[in-house]
């Protein structure tokens, strides 16, 4: 009878052992999502988005985010298309590696070695669009998300989405 009791506890125990592992897993993976979609929103919100010296409208348009350092002939902030959340749009999508690094984003298709996908969009604000823009970064792992980029794109465990708005202000 003891034995049979100490077997099942074992049991047990091993149970909430492999569950507790792969919560644990799950959440760096989360986090480590989390770093990465807040270093691109650091990146994009960091471009020219006010008003110069003579008060007119100034937006950075050609700053090319999907590499680091930061090169001229890309996107910057001009408003994406608006499934750039749900695929990889060239322009509005970059590749990392297992260790955050940058792998580039100059194609549709993931290189091999990629790990994570930071796909982001970037569109005005419908009530003030001449001066606010809303901007989302999306980090996923590189995989099959079903369903999830149907429609608002889910975000599903392992990923993180951030949603920020900026507004021109004058001085």
């Amino acid at each position: 009878m003891a034995t049979a009791l100490m077997v099942t506890a074992v049991a047990s125990l091993a149970q909430l052992f492999a569950l507790s592992t792969t919560r644990n897993t799950s959440a760096k993976n989360t986090t480590f999502a989390a770093v990465l979609a807040q270093q691109k929103m650091e990146q994009l919100r960091s471009l020219t988005w006010g008003f110069d010296l003579l008060g007119l409208p100034t937006t950075d348009t050609s700053t090319d985010t999907t590499k680091f350092p930061e090169t001229a002939g890309g996107t910057g902030l001009s408003p994406s298309p608006v499934n750039t959340l749900q695929q990889n749009v060239v322009g509005w999508v970059d590749y990392l590696d297992a260790k955050g690094q940058e792998l580039g984003g100059a194609s549709a298709a993931p290189p091999t070695s990629a790990v994570y996908i930071r796909r982001w969009m970037v569109e005005p604000l419908p009530t003030n669009p001449n001066n606010t823009i809303v901007i989302q970064v999306l980090v996923t792992r590189h995989r099959n998300r079903g369903t999830a980029d149907a429609g608002s794109v889910i975000r599903l465990p392992d990923e993180a989405r951030i949603i920020s708005v900026k507004t021109r202000k004058a001085t």
